[in-house]
């Protein structure tokens, strides 16, 4: 069977193409050239495809990136969003343009380096699950892959550690076996998110007030669209406890500040809902996460149409408009996911 094989350059989509030659896939190798890439990432994916001995090949999808994912980021942020670039670059680039040019090519299947595992249940279809190392699961940004589209992706390193993955690495004699994973978001590498929209947008976002819960002027901030729900570090607040930011009016150009109590809602709604299940008619019992790193909290999920609203057990702290609100089932499988659009106080 043939596998279009997404390689970035690291070492963990070098692994995966060492898997799937391993189990007897025909490989071809594929890198996206995105805006903001290092050009080293690719030179490196082709070294790896040629170690391996597959074609590889380049896609310059700079454009369709910046449209997609950029763009999306960049409004996203001046609504007062948080967003999850790598959630849209998944919907649009990795499971979208790339599926197809799998396609075009001939592939029977895409495959990726991401930690997370598909399941074949049968009658059931084929689910996305969570990866076997819990530390390392990606699923969370993987719920917007077409439902139909499991049954034709691969992920090999599943069920494999990050150091099961490098020891593969170093005794295969891979160049990238050592190179450190990315961190923080690809085209924002320095991690400052208001001086990439200056420079992005061109426009200089106005400084304003910062209120507390009572509404009274505590602060100035400077650009409410560089900050975001729950964070608490250069806010521009000095206090004698712990402040966070609670909310934001970016038409009035305000963010209010509170202690860490009032960061907790009991519940969202989530739109652009994405089921990889057949689409529930009534409310049931599910895990939830609604961010990456957290831990799944479960909850009442009530599907509205392409809308669903997720009431939790327990109250949530900082369930930000803009994130990805992820159903799991008890045994670590993908239900659905959407956007989280507003929050249930």
């Amino acid at each position: 069977m043939r596998v279009l094989a997404a390689m970035s350059g690291g070492v963990d989509s070098s692994v995966a193409v060492w898997l799937l030659r391993e189990q007897g896939f025909d490989c071809v190798g594929a890198t996206m050239k995105l805006l903001g890439g290092d050009p080293r990432d690719a030179e490196d994916a082709r070294q790896a495809a040629r170690r391996l001995g597959i074609p590889h090949h380049v896609f310059d999808l700079t454009a369709d990136f910046e449209e997609q994912v950029v763009r999306r980021f960049v409004d996203a942020y001046e609504r007062g969003d948080t967003p999850n670039p790598c959630v849209d670059c998944n919907r649009s680039l990795k499971f979208g343009l790339l599926y197809e040019k799998a396609l075009e090519l001939g592939c029977d299947y895409l495959a990726t380096g991401h930690y997370a595992r598909i399941l074949d249940h049968g009658a059931d279809g084929f689910r996305l699950a969570k990866a076997a190392d819990p530390g390392r699961d990606q699923s969370y940004v993987l719920y917007p892959i077409p439902r139909e589209r499991l049954a034709h992706t691969l992920f090999p390193l599943g069920g494999l550690t990050k150091a099961q993955v490098r020891a593969i690495a170093e005794r295969e004699g891979f160049p990238n076996a050592g190179k450190h994973d990315s961190q923080d978001i690809c085209f924002i590498p320095d991690g400052d998110y208001l001086a990439f929209l200056e420079r992005y947008t061109g426009k200089a976002y106005p400084a304003g007030d910062i209120l507390d819960l009572d509404g009274k002027v505590v602060g100035r901030h400077r650009g409410a669209a560089g900050l975001t729900i729950g964070q608490r570090r250069g806010v521009g607040v000095s206090s004698s406890g712990r402040i966070y930011v609670c909310a934001k009016c970016m038409e009035a150009n305000t963010v209010t500040v509170g202690p860490e109590e009032a960061l907790y809602s009991r519940g969202c709604t989530a739109a652009d809902w994405n089921w990889l299940v057949e689409p529930p008619r009534r409310p049931f019992r599910a895990l939830v996460k609604t961010r990456y790193r957290q831990k799944e909290q479960p909850a009442e999920v009530f599907p509205e149409g392409d809308r669903v609203r997720l009431e939790f057990d327990q109250l949530q702290r900082a369930v930000t408009p803009g994130q990805a609100a992820v159903v799991y089932d008890q045994r670590g499988a993908v239900l659905g996911g959407g956007t989280i659009a507003d929050i249930i106080q």
